[in-house]
């Protein structure tokens, strides 16, 4: 009599609890995976490790690999899942690719995906997306995450072909970018059209961000907008931030007493496109090396612009 137990095959198909568990371990110096793998997995022999890279249960930050000798560097996450992760097909077409070159990578990423794996998500990334589409033509082929934007944030996001330039501009990186500009949707209309918010940020226990106008308690933040246009409930913002601190824009617009549509993590009631109205569209700054500027841009996703029935002179920055 067969089993009426089927076998587990993608990690979408392990239980939450179990996929919150996945074993991680952070590497501090640059070396091959497998002797990472027989360095930290205890009890674990050669031809055990063997059959989790060959089974794909082994991944990088989110990402799985199978060849032993591939190269890893320091700050690398790496998984051990309970289950082989299946392959994703095509991920180009998964993609929106806005610029790539031998350096780097700059998409358009939708919102609801985030940019690197976390406790709730290790499969379906940015990086694990960009990282199949870069092992398409060579299987040592590798990205470096450069920054994040948040899960429910679209637009541009970049990332690096080789450690050297992840390093420069990770070690440079409010150096070197000289503009980052935000289309944000928020409730209510704004009293002040324009204006600049300046305060210092720091985060809770409960993971949330939290604003103080008092100098040197958090991190210094500063948030410029402009109203685009508004209509009867809803107000559509070009903002544009001095300083990159996590939730920064939706911290601000809270604290101006409008949040931002589908932020319900910080106080917002509405919720009419079913998203966080939040999109980075443009990003610029100055190649560490090559000391020419970079600049990439997201259009504004489809249903901000039926929104508000916005024309493309409407959104040419001052």
């Amino acid at each position: 009599m067969k089993s009426s137990h089927k076998k587990r095959n993608s990690i979408n198909e392990i239980p939450y609890k179990k996929r919150t568990q996945l074993k991680e371990y952070k590497v501090k110096d640059n070396t091959t995976l497998l002797d990472f793998l027989l360095a930290n997995l205890k009890g674990q022999s050669r031809n055990n490790i063997k059959s989790l890279l060959t089974h794909r249960q082994v991944l990088i930050d989110g990402a799985p690999v199978t060849q032993y000798d591939f190269v890893l560097s320091s700050g690398d996450i790496v998984m051990i899942s309970p289950a082989p992760v299946r392959k994703i097909t095509n991920p180009k077409e998964k993609l929106d690719i806005i610029y790539e070159d031998d350096e780097l990578i700059a998409i358009n990423k939708p919102s609801g995906l985030l940019s690197i794996a976390s406790d709730r998500e290790k499969e379906l990334t940015a990086y694990r997306l960009l990282m199949d589409h870069v092992r398409l033509t060579n299987p040592r082929n590798r990205i470096y995450v450069v920054h994040r934007i948040d899960k429910d944030t679209s637009g541009v996001l970049i990332v690096a072909k080789n450690e050297k330039l992840r390093d420069l501009l990770q070690d440079r990186w409010n150096d070197i970018v000289k503009f980052r500009g935000y289309y944000a949707i928020i409730e209510g209309q704004l009293k002040e059209k324009e204006g600049r918010i300046r305060s210092w940020l720091r985060e809770a226990s409960t993971n949330l961000m939290y604003s103080s106008r008092k100098p040197g308690d958090g991190k210094e933040s500063i948030t410029n907008y402009r109203v685009i246009k508004e209509i009867s409930e809803y107000s559509l913002l070009d903002v544009n931030i001095e300083t990159g601190r996590k939730n920064q824009i939706r911290v601000h617009m809270k604290d101006l007493g409008h949040n931002i549509i589908g932020d319900d993590r910080y106080g917002a009631t509405k919720n009419p496109l079913n998203r966080l109205g939040l999109h980075a569209y443009s990003l610029e700054f100055v190649h560490p090396v090559k000391k020419k500027m970079m600049k990439f841009e997201a259009k504004m996703p489809t249903e901000f612009v039926s929104m508000f029935g916005i024309k493309e002179k409407q959104l040419k920055r001052k």
